[in-house]
């Protein structure tokens, strides 16, 4: 049995909106933890989807990245991991093509 891919920490999962992959659940947990913080970010970016994407309303500019995600050295680190959204704590390093271990998952897997 192969060992899974560790994380990189280089954050390229995380430059895609969180809030458009949040599940209710995650809002839930959130307003039973009182993490109003993470709600009231959320709400000021007053984002709605518009077709295939999310965008502002205030705007019109769509996000590029979690607004969570924040640098330390040369890792990117999150900011709410320890109450991060379901999707943050069921993807797997390697698992989508925004991983730079993609490629090398893809090949292990054949």
């Amino acid at each position: 049995m192969e060992e899974p891919l560790s994380c990189l920490r280089c954050g390229k999962c995380c430059f895609v909106d969180l809030t458009a992959y949040a599940r209710e659940e995650d809002y839930d947990r959130w307003r039973a933890e009182k993490r109003y913080d993470i709600l009231s970010i959320i709400e000021y970016r007053h984002l709605v989807w518009a077709g295939d994407r999310m965008i502002s309303t205030e705007t019109g500019d769509y996000p590029r990245e979690c607004p969570f995600l924040y640098n330390v050295g040369k890792e990117l680190r999150c900011s709410i991991y320890e109450t991060r959204p379901l999707v943050c704590r069921e993807y797997q390093p390697g698992s989508s093509e925004l991983c730079p271990q993609w490629k090398i998952n893809r090949l292990n897997k054949k």
